[in-house]
């Protein structure tokens, strides 16, 4: 375990700095995995992206690196705006990343910000664990939040970019269960049980309940961090 502090004179986040304080400061990374998707007809299309980069900035002894922005979201290629890379891809993606990055920095974390993009994440981390690099995954969960473009998300965009959210066109999804749903999702994707890409109802969303979730979220990734005791699947406990 280890939460060895940035050093000060290293520019957060990592784009911000040269070459030469990356290399004298030798940081862990923190990488935001996002994705580009349709989130309801209220929220824009890099939602996940965007609460992911929020939480890699919070978190202790690591530098936030730049989002890898696209996603695996197949399940939401019914909507217009969504591009999907893949699970497939992804995963060769993050294993890429990781042993690029490992040769300068003593640890990843990536930070998940859409739940399409975990089993990805977890074969790629499992492989870098085997290959002998430090990283591993935690996911932006919100115990008992809804599942998509809901009052969850919505609280949260509402605290961390409410100029992008578009109030006047909150409206109900499918409030059902997401365990009743998923056989529905997993043959016809998310526009066959929600005409507009919701799933939950934002309308009771509000910018104080997305800090006090945003708050919760980033404390929890903290505490993970400073463990840094990854499960079989590299994501951390």
């Amino acid at each position: 375990m280890s939460d060895t502090p940035v050093p000060p004179d290293l520019p957060t986040p990592l784009v911000d700095a040269t070459w030469a304080e990356v290399d004298a400061g030798r940081p862990g990374l923190a990488v935001p995995v996002g994705s580009v998707e349709q989130h309801g007809p209220h929220l824009p299309l890099d939602t996940d992206s965007r609460i992911a980069t929020a939480v890699a900035g919070r978190l202790p002894g690591l530098v936030a690196a730049p989002a890898i922005a696209y996603g695996a979201s197949g399940e939401h290629e019914g909507f217009a705006g969504t591009v999907s890379i893949g699970s497939e891809v992804l995963r060769s993606v993050i294993v890429e990343y990781g042993r690029s990055a490992c040769r300068w920095s003593p640890r990843v974390l990536f930070v998940n910000g859409h739940g399409g993009n975990g089993p990805a994440l977890a074969e790629a981390v499992a492989l870098l664990r085997y290959e002998g690099r430090d990283a591993a995954w935690l996911p932006c969960a919100v115990p008992g939040g809804d599942a998509h473009a809901g009052r969850t998300e919505t609280s949260l965009l509402l605290h961390l970019s409410p100029g992008d959210v578009r109030s006047d066109r909150l409206e109900s999804g499918n409030i059902r269960p997401i365990s009743e749903l998923m056989p529905e999702l997993r043959s016809g994707g998310v526009a066959s049980v929600s005409a507009n890409g919701v799933l939950g109802d934002p309308r009771g969303a509000s910018a104080e309940e997305g800090a006090r979730v945003f708050e919760q979220m980033c404390t929890r990734a903290a505490d993970a961090v400073r463990r840094w005791d990854p499960d079989g699947r590299g994501m951390l406990r």
